[in-house]
């Protein structure tokens, strides 16, 4: 049975190999390639490898490159220095036994994890390895909404995402991009451990039924943290636009805290204190 880390190396090697371009390495592009990347006995060649020797780690055969080759793969494939500790990662579990058995347990978030969020004044979640919410604040419920609608196991942020209900989420202008973030993450959780069933119903599910992301799901991103700019389209009191940033909490691989800012003093903190202000107001009891 083939080792599921050399399964996963296989297919980044494969991915990162197909978005390079002869031009990209020095390379004549020749006529009649049949293939949109470099070709494997190309790669092979900058990387000082026989083609027989690459060949079979992209089919996931039982191959221990050296830290050596690893490198040597890393600089022909031009990889950034988190794409370079994902390949590591992945060919230093493949050199391992398959582990006998492996902790899937549901993940706990500490008590004072959960009061951090409560003294929060800004929207903030907790998410696992896999993107499952696990925790929120008041502020988070009042800006994405409230997750009690949801039933726990679709409670998870590429299965939102990726949602053909929430259409006005889909139309955003930054979706595809926040899109690839968080499917980023999901590879490198994924990295840690390709059978945890947890990832291997989302990815399955998703992959049956969204053609978008097994098309994002193919260019094997990677994500160990990310940040960035949303902006939140909100009726009752216009869009807003905040910086979002994630934040490990302890555990390895343990969650992460996803909190949402606004810079103070602009109108995206007043319309933010005013829709939490709102979320108040409705939630009251009569």
């Amino acid at each position: 049975m083939t080792h599921p880390y050399a399964r996963e190396l296989a297919d980044f090697l494969r991915a990162r190999r197909s978005r390079l371009h002869p031009s990209d390495v020095g390379l004549e592009p020749g006529g009649n390639r049949k293939v949109t990347g470099l070709r494997r006995e190309e790669l092979a060649l900058l990387a000082g490898l026989s083609t027989d020797y690459y060949q079979r780690m992209e089919q996931g055969r039982e191959v221990r490159p050296s830290d050596d080759v690893l490198d040597a793969l890393a600089a022909a494939l031009a990889l950034d220095e988190e794409e370079r500790r994902h390949l590591f990662t992945l060919a230093h579990a493949a050199r391992r036994p398959m582990p006998t058995h492996t902790d899937h347990g549901p993940e706990r978030v500490p008590a004072s994890t959960y009061r951090l969020l409560q003294v929060m004044d800004t929207p903030a979640v907790v998410l696992g390895r896999h993107l499952d919410v696990l925790a929120w604040n008041t502020m988070a419920e009042a800006l994405l909404g409230d997750p009690d609608d949801y039933p726990p196991d679709r409670l998870n942020m590429l299965l939102l995402m990726f949602d053909d209900t929430r259409t006005a989420a889909r139309r955003c202008q930054d979706w595809e991009r926040q899109a690839l973030d968080y499917i980023g993450m999901l590879r490198t959780a994924v990295a840690t451990d390709p059978t945890h069933p947890r990832a291997t119903a989302i990815v399955g599910e998703l992959s049956i039924r969204s053609e978008e992301f097994r098309r994002l799901w193919s260019r094997h991103e990677v994500r160990e943290s990310v940040s960035g700019t949303k902006t939140f389209h909100i009726p009752e009191v216009g869009d807003i636009d905040l910086d979002w940033d994630t934040y490990p909490l302890p555990g390895n691989p343990g969650p992460v805290m996803l909190v949402f800012t606004a810079e103070p003093g602009t109108p995206n903190a007043d319309r933010l204190q005013l829709l939490a202000a709102l979320h108040a107001t409705r939630k009251r009891p009569s």
